[in-house]
């Protein structure tokens, strides 16, 4: 376990209080253990913090709301650090957008510049596997005759992208505020306005360019032939 923080004793800086002082220290040692990991026990905490056992005991239910922290009692109890699953974290995600409102324009704006870097960040896979796979779904574009065809493509296109990125903060981000702005009460319930032979051919030159490893190029087509078709909706949406 690091150095850094671990011996620490809870310090409250102005305006904080001595449970929130607490539970960031206690967030910072589980941070610095492996996921599973003995913190210690209340009482051996308790000490090394300088804090009261109830102080102690806040804390400790703060961190468990947050799924970093299990308590366990009996034999070898004691308290382990933990670590949320995605789905935890894509709530906790999502409340904020609903706590400090995004609008739905804002959500959709934002999830079609994620998907500009998305698409560049592709362009540097080299995993042959995936590389197939994007092969593959380049024929695939030209089966699409519906608006499901077309959704279910999408959906298959931006998870194999996520595959090849593995940028778990890409991903989180572009999933949430894409439900968010789809879910929203106040967004319009028309689709986006398309052209399927436009679409397609958009489609087809942001594959192209990322499977030539063309970063700037899957930036630039993904530009023209997703964001530009976004802003144009949100333009439309607005009058």
């Amino acid at each position: 376990m690091p150095v850094i923080d671990v011996q620490l004793k809870v310090r409250r800086r102005r305006g904080t209080n001595l449970v929130t002082a607490t539970t960031e220290v206690l967030r910072e040692r589980i941070f610095a253990a492996a996921p599973g990991a003995l913190i210690g026990s209340l009482h051996a905490l308790a000490r090394s913090l300088e804090v009261g056992i109830v102080t102690l005991q806040q804390a400790a239910r703060v961190l468990e709301h947050e799924g970093l922290l299990e308590v366990r009692r009996g034999p070898g109890g004691g308290y382990y650090g933990a670590r949320p699953d995605d789905a935890a974290l894509e709530r906790a995600f999502d409340a904020y957008l609903r706590v400090h409102p995004a609008t739905w324009e804002e959500a959709l704006d934002m999830t079609s510049l994620l998907f500009n870097e998305l698409a560049a960040a592709a362009a540097g896979c080299r995993d042959a596997g995936l590389l197939g796979d994007l092969r593959t779904m380049a024929g695939q574009v030209e089966t699409c005759a519906s608006d499901a065809e077309l959704g279910a493509f999408e959906f298959a296109f931006q998870e194999l992208l996520f595959r090849m990125v593995r940028r778990p903060l890409f991903e989180m981000l572009t999933r949430v505020t894409l439900h968010y702005a789809t879910t929203r009460s106040d967004a319009p319930v028309r689709a986006l306005e398309h052209d399927m032979d436009s679409w397609k051919a958009g489609r087809r030159r942001i594959i192209a360019a990322i499977l030539a490893h063309d970063g700037a190029l899957a930036r630039f087509e993904a530009d023209r032939s997703n964001r530009a078709v976004i802003l144009r909706h949100l333009d439309a949406a607005r009058v």
